[in-house]
């Protein structure tokens, strides 16, 4: 992968996200998984099989991948990394359910995020949308702009490929419940080996976002100083100069200190790290009660003492990702560039 190919690709990506019309290397993942279980679990019969035959699986579609990048093609190779990312995709997404929240329609609210969220929406308040969308921003910052501009840099096209291959996996077959539990178990644990160091990236990443964004408008109160009156909530106005750089240095230590308090909280090791630093930043509570195809559902409360989400917390996630977006984006460049001058 070359400096001014990852451009070409990132720079398509935010101009034109992924449109339906083009045919994308998920899809095509996304058929071969389908196909690959309709034949292979008929055949599982015992705990170990179904580990083996999912593993077969995993590494087929894997495979799949890499051989679609091989191609050395100026061309090509663009056009796959330009698959692989989703910047514009996430933010025109959870852009669609904000839009949709601020304009009091919470049925078509809920019609957006269930685009973009497995677990139930149909009778969400908008509180829990507004955190379901932060989680998703989140997490999707990882799986879909950090994670294969990690891979893109480390293991050119082929690996960005085949990561983007094993997370279609993870996301189809690679559940804890049956009954996908062995099937999907080896798909799950690689997706979790691959997202590892990405996800402490992407958690970086939003600590450094904390600090960059919107100097002017201060993300949440500050985790080591419990007198809220001496600082302002997300989306107040901020009197000097020496107040937003206050806040903004506040939201810093946010995103850090919940970051390194809460990460690991999560089921998810990846999960939970870009999660809490969005909470800390953002100075919001996130996780709680859900609901998964009609099973209610709990995950460990992030930031439990942060305020509940709403709205303009949203909008601010939004912009963190847009920045952590650039940070990954440049970090990558710097990365083959600086391989390449060795």
């Amino acid at each position: 992968m070359t400096a001014s190919r990852l451009a070409l690709a990132y720079t398509m990506d935010l101009l034109l996200g992924d449109p339906e019309w083009l045919p994308h290397p998920v899809r095509l993942f996304g058929s071969l998984t389908r196909a690959g279980e309709r034949c292979l679990r008929p055949l599982t019969r015992a705990p170990k099989i179904e580990i083996f035959t999912g593993a077969a699986l995993t590494f087929s579609v894997a495979s799949v991948g890499w051989a679609l990048a091989r191609p050395k093609n100026a061309a090509w190779q663009t056009l796959l990394a330009w698959t692989a990312l989703a910047t514009r995709s996430l933010l025109d997404e959870a852009s669609a359910v904000i839009r949709a929240i601020e304009s009091n329609d919470l049925d078509l609210a809920r019609q957006r995020l269930a685009r973009i969220v497995g677990r139930d929406t149909a009778h969400l308040d908008e509180t829990e949308i507004s955190r379901a969308v932060i989680e998703t921003l989140a997490e999707s910052a990882c799986d879909g702009i950090v994670a294969p501009l990690f891979w893109l840099a480390a293991m050119g096209v082929p690996g960005a490929m085949s990561y983007k291959a094993i997370n279609t996996l993870d996301s189809m077959i690679g559940h804890p419940e049956p009954p996908y539990r062995y099937f999907g178990r080896v798909a799950a644990r690689l997706d979790d080996a691959l997202n590892w160091i990405p996800a402490r990236f992407t958690a970086l990443a939003l600590v450094a976002a904390a600090r960059l964004w919107r100097t002017g408008r201060p993300l949440g109160p500050c985790v080591p100083c419990r007198d809220s009156s001496r600082h302002i909530l997300a989306g107040a106005s901020v009197g000097t100069t020496a107040d937003a750089a206050r806040m903004s240095a506040c939201a810093t230590s946010n995103a850090l200190q919940i970051w390194r308090r809460d990460g690991n909280k999560h089921a998810s090791p990846n999960a939970g790290q870009c999660e809490a630093a969005m909470a800390g930043a953002l100075g919001v509570r996130l996780g709680g009660a859900g609901s998964y195809d009609g099973c209610p559902h709990h995950t460990p409360l992030l930031n439990a003492a942060g305020r509940p989400a709403a709205v303009l917390d949203a909008k601010a996630a939004l912009s963190l990702v847009a920045i952590v977006s650039a940070l990954a984006f440049g970090a990558a460049l710097l990365a083959i560039a600086g391989r390449r001058r060795r």
